[in-house]
């Protein structure tokens, strides 16, 4: 069956969202246009206004309202301690934890030739501009451990000659709460690496 074309619009348009296939497009499309056209209407004009007035942090890269975001303007944040990340999402799961008190550089995104991403597609070169600065003295490569994830960290650790920056990884290994007969063997082998001392 064939809808009219503005639904086939809409439809098509709610695809592109992350895991929404043809069915559950539709399904939405329905629900929005029988039971809730009021919502359909906020949902039409926060997304306008975001998409007008939301850009990236002239520092970080982060999607920010403002030229420097919260984190970035924040003074009591070390300055000396960059996270890199691949997205903006990563920033939010790592301030989740409460953990981490430096600033952040998101590169928006992973090398992957296989996609036709490279080096120039991402912000590395942004990335090697600031550590020039000299201010940052400990990098945090926070890449997802994934082939990609790693293979953009190995890539950056390479561009940095300055031995006054310590670059370190994030360590991969055992979910806290998690059993090993349940672990995967990558997981595990990373996890048995990256041991430490308890004393």
């Amino acid at each position: 069956m064939s809808f009219s074309p503005l639904i086939e619009q809409l439809i098509s348009a709610l695809r592109c969202l992350p895991g929404v296939g043809p069915k559950s497009a539709q399904r939405m499309a329905f629900h929005l246009l029988e039971r809730d056209r009021a919502g359909a209407g906020r949902i039409a004009d926060a997304l306008g206004l975001a998409i007008e007035k939301i850009g990236r942090c002239s520092s970080c890269r982060t999607l920010s309202e403002t030229d420097l975001c919260r984190l970035c303007s924040d003074e009591s944040r070390d300055s000396r301690v960059l996270c890199v990340l691949e997205t903006p999402m990563d920033v939010l799961a790592v301030e989740q934890t409460g953990s981490f008190s430096g600033h952040y550089f998101v590169l928006g995104g992973h090398l992957s030739p296989i996609d036709g991403i490279g080096p120039a597609d991402l912000a590395i070169d942004r990335l090697l501009t600031r550590l020039a600065t000299g201010e940052v003295k400990e990098l945090i490569l926070a890449t997802n451990p994934t082939v990609e994830g790693e293979a953009t960290a190995h890539f950056i650790a390479a561009q940095i000659d300055d031995d006054a920056i310590k670059v370190t990884r994030i360590a991969h290994g055992v979910p806290v709460g998690g059993e090993l007969e349940y672990v995967d063997g990558g997981t595990l082998a990373h996890a048995l690496a990256g041991r430490r001392t308890l004393s």
